[in-house]
Formats: structure tokens, sequence, C-alpha cells
């Protein structure tokens, strides 16, 4: 990584830059560089001699009228206020380097956009509101900041003009310093999406209350409960990237027991950054007993033959839709008797789940429906004593099952997580929800109340379902489930 040019930049040039831009703070400039400063006339050649590259006759982004329609509806729900939805600000990872950003989902959601520091504003008007988008326009060049600047457009990349933004966003543009001045000026009911960024809460901050900005939060949320046709199509893409990024995986098998976990995670990961944006949370690939962790995203165990291979993963799209996948896979490709039985329990477990995914069906059905198929064969192996009912009254069964059936997904994995109980949980199906059905059985390497068979051997077998006018598509179905399908499949990919 390169080192900065910026360190010791004269004070009249940082001054210089600093009042042009509008900030209060010189460029900030990096300790103990190698350059003993700028002279006046490398300032002054750094000021000319560059190409006009402003880009003219954009198209509208492709959710363009989706995001409108969006922001309607957010409009109409809360008439007469400001509303404020910020993207969010660079996170540092250490000392001057910076984690990858995303932005807000909330934002994302509303405009299309994904950089950094961005902020859409609605403001009232006599009829609905006013949207802007408050984004950084390009790096100035005049003051130098373009060079000067570790966010510079010579540091990390080209940002799009205001102008650019407009076209490709399809709402007006401003210049985002300017906005908290103009914030802690202005009167009359406000809400703020809050976490995100703190300045722009701290202009608000005698302006806004907690359960106000609550209610903006659970809105959107809950807004995010039915898909459009946008929406289904990016997960569709995010599903099938993930789909290849799973036979990546089974291909290099004898490579991933030569090393560890961690080269699973890295040949998945590789095709996340090449179809997608990235991967949509941390990649779970869990070899032997650490499948019995929920949530193993250390990655760093061996990867034996004879084991399973519990792999939870998706690929995030560029529009930051991510998909949510989970197959356990026989590391040498055939299930052993004690792995099959499990297995197909859990499948079973699965087909009845996914079967209660329809229209008008209440959320907890399948649920409901897939437990009650872990409950009886448990039941049924001698781990615990029925009748079935009374198991599934006392919750006997999450000793091994753990974990609910499944979730609501789009932008985040566990989408439309502020919703309203009654919205979610206890809401019905529409034709547009997405959500993942994913059962599983673990059974922990120290439990002593299961034969030793069972012991260390963990299965989760998760698609991402969308419901449909007539019942559900399985999103995922390019994967198979059954589990000799899966040794089928697995021999034919390692040819």
């Amino acid at each position: 990584m390169s080192e900065a040019l910026t360190p010791e930049t004269p004070e009249a040039v940082l001054d210089e830059a600093a009042d042009e831009a509008g900030e209060e703070e010189p460029i900030k400039q990096r300790k103990n560089g190698l350059y003993p400063g700028v002279s006046d006339e490398l300032a002054e050649s750094m000021k000319s001699g560059w190409a006009d590259t402003e880009l003219r006759g954009l198209a509208p982004i492709a959710q363009a009228e989706h995001t409108a329609a969006r922001r309607a509806a957010l409009s109409a729900r809360f008439p007469g206020e400001r509303l404020v939805i910020p993207a969010g600000n660079l996170k540092t990872r250490s000392n001057d380097t910076e984690y990858p950003f995303r932005a807000s989902v909330e934002y994302a959601y509303l405009t299309g956009n994904l950089t950094e520091d961005g902020v859409l504003v609605l403001e009232p008007a006599a009829e609905g509101h006013k949207a802007t988008i408050y984004l950084l326009p390009r790096s100035n060049r005049e003051n130098g900041e373009f060079w000067l600047s570790g966010q510079g457009e010579l540091w990390v990349g080209r940002r799009h003009s205001l102008a650019e933004a407009e076209q490709l966003y399809g709402i007006p543009a401003s210049d985002v310093r300017e906005l908290p001045a103009a914030l802690k000026e202005a009167t009359g009911p406000v809400r703020v999406v809050r976490g995100y960024d703190a300045s722009i809460e701290a202009a608000l901050t005698d302006k806004v209350t907690g359960e106000h900005d609550d209610e903006l939060r659970v809105f959107l949320s809950e807004a995010r409960l039915v898909k459009d046709e946008f929406e289904a199509g990016e997960l569709q893409k995010a599903v099938d990237s993930t789909v290849r990024g799973f036979e990546d995986v089974v291909k290099v098998l004898d490579k991933a027991e030569a090393t560890s976990e961690r080269f699973i995670e890295g040949t998945f990961f590789l095709r996340a950054r090449v179809e997608g944006n990235d991967i949509g949370y941390g990649s779970i690939c869990a070899s032997g007993p650490h499948a019995c962790t929920l949530h193993w995203v250390r990655n760093d165990g061996p990867v034996r033959s004879g084991d399973l291979l519990l792999l939870d993963a998706g690929v995030e799209t560029h529009t930051l839709y991510t998909a949510d996948v989970t197959r356990t896979l026989p590391v040498n490709g055939t299930y052993s008797e004690i792995q099959k039985k499990i297995y197909d329990a859990v499948y079973d477990a699965q087909e009845a789940g996914i079967a209660a995914v329809k229209p008008g069906a209440k959320y907890r059905d399948f649920h409901d429906a897939a437990q009650h198929v872990l409950a009886e064969r448990l039941v049924e192996w001698g781990l615990l004593e029925g009748p079935v009912e009374r198991v599934l009254e006392l919750g006997l069964q999450r000793r091994w099952t753990l974990h609910g059936t499944g979730h609501m997904l789009g932008m985040d994995v566990h989408d439309c997580a502020a919703a309203r109980t009654e919205t979610y949980v206890e809401g019905t199906l529409e034709p547009g929800m997405c959500l993942t059905v994913e059962p599983g059985l673990y059974f922990q390497a120290d439990d002593l109340t299961v034969p030793e068979e069972y012991r260390g051997i963990g299965v989760r077998i998760e698609d991402d379902l969308l419901v449909t006018e007539d019942g559900n598509r399985n999103l995922s179905a390019g994967l198979p489930r059954r589990s000799d399908e899966v040794e089928a499949w697995m021999a034919s990919l390692k040819g």
C-alpha cells in the first residue's frame, strides 16, 4: 500500500484547501512521510492540465423507478415531517486503513446509491415531500484535495459529480458538507435513522426523539417485507452465484483436506467477489464437530475425509441483496449410515417446512411443520420421551435443533429485523416475501445424553423461498438437497 504524499504539506496550502472545501479542519496529513513539503510550483502544476472527464447523458440506475416508488410510500406515511436517512461513514480498521464501506440498508433501499457519507433528506412540501440526495462532490482540483487528501480522487478513485448523481438516481443532489449546518437551522418535526452518521445526529440532537425515530426505522423495515420485481430478480442473481460458489467448493475439497476450512472460505469468497459485491455475511465453513457451532466463522479447522462439511454461505449482489444457502456435504462424497440417518431427518423436516410456505399461511407455520418432524424423529430414536406434542409444548427438541427454522431475506441476511412482531413473526405470508427454510440437528461432541455415534454430527439444509401467488418458488433449487442426489452431484463435479 503506497505511502501518502501529504505529511508535510505547507500550512498555507492546507488552510486554503480547508477554506475552499468548506471544512473546519485542514486536510488530514499522515505523520512520518518522506516528502519535505509541496513547492508552490508543484501545487500550481497540479491545478491544471487535466482533461474534462464529466460524464453526460447517463442512464438512470436499473432500480430508479422502484426507489422512487419507495420514497413515495415513505412520504405518504410521514406527511409534514422532515425525514433524514444517512448512508453512514467509513469505519477505521486500524490506524489509517478503513473497512470496506457498505451503505445502510435504509439509505440504499430508498436511493440505490452506495457511497459513504451520503444522506437522503425528504423535506415537507405542499404535496408530499421534496427529496434531495446529499453527497460528497468530486474531490476539488483547485485546492489540491484530489491528490493531497487520503480520500482524494488519486488515492481512492473518482466519485460521481453531483450532476452525474442526479442523472443516475433521479434525485436532486447537493453537497453533503453543507447539510449539518442546514439541519441545525431546520424547524418542524424531524425523524432520522439513527446509528449511521454521528455528525447528522448531532446536528439534529435537539429536534428528534428516539421514539419517533424508531417508528421511521420500523416502517422502513416493514416496507421491505414484500419484495418488488426488481428485488426478486436480484435475490435470484445472488442465489445463482451462490450455487456456482458451492460447486467451486466441491471441486476443490481435496485441497481443503490438505489445508483447512480456510481454503473453502477463500474459494467461495472468490466467486462472491467476481460475480457480486461481496459475501452477504461471514461464510460458515464448518467441518466435523464445528458443524455443531451455529455461526462457526473462524474457519480454521481441519477438513477430513469421513466428516461432514456444513457450508452456509451467500453471495451479495452489487445492489446489496444476499443469498443465504446451506448444504451439509460428506467430504469424501458419501454419507455414512449415521450421517445419512440424521441428514434425511433434516431433509424431511425441510420438505415439511417448504410445503407450508404459501400465501395466506401464518409465518410460523413452516417453523412448526419442520419442528414437528424433527421432534418425531428424536422420539423415534429414543432420545426424547413422547408424545411428540409434549416434546413440542416443552420445547425439548431445542437441545438439538437450537434455532428457528428461518427468517426473512433481502438486503440484510436477517432482513426486516426491526419490523413489529405482529407483522413479522405473528404475521401472514404474502406473495413477494422471501424467506429461508433451514431446519437443523446438532449433536455436540460432548453431549453425553446421546449415543456416541451421534456426537459431533451437525446437519443443516437451507434454501431461499419466494412466496408466489400459488405457493412458493425455491430460488436455490439449483443445488441438490436429497442425500442420494447430493452424492451424485458431488461425484459429477469431482469427475
